[in-house]
C-alpha cells in the first residue's frame, strides 16, 4: 500500500496508478489522511447503500468485467459525490490464474464495449477524444442508453467538462498541436481547394501537385486532426449525405458533426459514419461540371481510391 498514490488514466479509458504530484503531497500534513482520486481501480470500495441505489446503481447493460469503474466514477463526482482513498485501509484481493467466467465477445471487444457506453452516457463533446485513442470502438455496438441518460438527466448531473476542470484537471486535453499536416496525393495530382466567386464556401479539387522543393502549397496542404478531421483553416472534409456517390464538400469545421470523420485504411481513406471511401473517379471526368470527389463502396482494386497521404 502507498500514501502517495491515486487512480488515473488516459483517453482511452484505461485505467493507470499515479503519484500524487510535489504540490499534492505538500499540501499533505498528515500521511493517513484520505486521498481525493478521480477514478478508483475497480469493484473494490465502499459506499452507502441508499446512495448507490439513488445514483443508479452499476448499469446492468454492461457485460461481464471491465470499465465500469470509468461509469460509476463520473457518475458519483457529477452527480454530487466524491470518491476517496483511505491510505490504512486494508484490502484482502486474491488474483486467480484465470477467469472464472467468459466473455461470448472476447474480452476485448466486451472491454471496449463497456468503455463506449461510459463515454456516450458521460463524456459529452470528450468522447471524440476517446474514439480518437481507441479507433476499434467505432462501430462496435453498446446497447440502448436511453435509461442511462434519463438517470443523468433527473440526478441533475454536472458535464465532464465539470469534471475536468475540478476533479482530473491534469488530464491533457489534445489541441492542434497534435495534430498532423501534409499532402494527399494520387499519382501525379494532389487534393486541394479553390474559391470560386459568388460561392460561399471551397470546392474540393483534385489538380497537379504545386509544392516545390519540399514547401507545400497553401491550398493543397491538409491537417488531419486529433477528432479524425481533415481540415484546411477552418474547413473540412464534409457530407451532406451519405449515399454511394455523394459529393464530398468543404464545410466549416464541427468536431461534433461525425459526417466530418476520416481514417486512413491502407490506401484508402474512410469515412467512418458511412465506411465508404474517397474516390476520385468523377474528379477526372473530361466535362468541367461533373467534376467532384466523392464517396464510394470500398474497393481494394481501384485505383481512384488509392491514395499517398504524408502526414507529418
Amino acid at each position: 500500500a502507498s500514501s502517495d498514490l491515486r487512480g488515473g488514466f488516459d483517453w482511452s479509458l484505461h485505467f493507470k496508478w499515479e503519484q500524487l504530484s510535489s504540490e499534492q503531497k505538500a499540501r499533505r500534513s498528515d500521511p493517513t489522511e484520505p486521498i481525493k482520486t478521480p477514478i478508483i481501480a475497480g469493484g473494490l470500495f465502499v459506499i452507502d447503500k441508499s446512495w448507490f441505489n439513488h445514483l443508479g446503481k452499476y448499469d446492468t447493460a454492461m457485460d461481464i468485467w471491465g470499465g465500469e469503474n470509468f461509469e460509476i466514477s463520473f457518475r458519483v463526482w457529477m452527480c454530487g459525490g466524491s470518491l476517496e482513498i483511505i491510505p490504512c485501509s486494508r484490502v484482502g484481493h486474491v488474483f486467480r490464474k484465470k477467469h472464472p467466467y467468459i466473455f461470448p465477445e472476447g474480452n476485448a471487444n466486451t472491454y471496449i464495449k463497456n468503455t463506449r457506453r461510459t463515454a456516450e452516457v458521460w463524456m459529452d463533446k470528450f468522447k471524440l477524444f476517446y474514439y480518437s485513442a481507441r479507433p476499434a470502438a467505432r462501430g462496435k455496438p453498446y446497447g440502448d442508453i436511453q435509461n442511462r441518460l434519463e438517470l443523468r438527466k433527473s440526478l441533475k448531473c454536472k458535464s465532464f467538462q465539470w469534471y475536468l476542470d475540478n476533479v482530473y484537471p491534469e488530464l491533457k486535453i489534445p489541441d492542434e498541436s497534435d495534430s498532423k499536416s501534409g499532402v494527399i496525393k494520387q499519382r501525379q495530382n494532389c487534393l486541394g481547394s479553390r474559391k470560386e466567386e459568388g460561392q460561399d464556401m471551397p470546392i474540393l479539387t483534385l489538380g497537379p501537385c504545386i509544392g516545390s522543393k519540399g514547401v507545400l502549397a497553401l491550398n493543397q496542404e491538409w491537417t488531419y486532426t486529433h477528432s479524425q478531421q481533415i481540415r484546411q483553416l477552418q474547413h473540412c472534409l464534409s457530407l451532406s449525405t451519405t449515399y454511394p456517390a455523394s459529393q464530398i464538400l468543404l464545410m466549416p469545421c464541427n468536431e461534433g458533426d461525425g459526417k466530418q470523420r476520416w481514417q486512413k485504411s491502407g490506401t484508402h481513406i474512410e469515412h467512418l459514419a458511412s465506411h465508404f471511401c474517397l474516390d476520385s473517379e468523377m474528379a477526372l471526368d473530361e466535362i468541367e461540371s461533373s467534376k467532384m470527389l466523392v464517396i464510394n463502396p470500398c474497393e481494394l482494386t481501384a485505383f481512384t481510391q488509392r491514395w499517398q497521404v504524408s502526414f507529418s
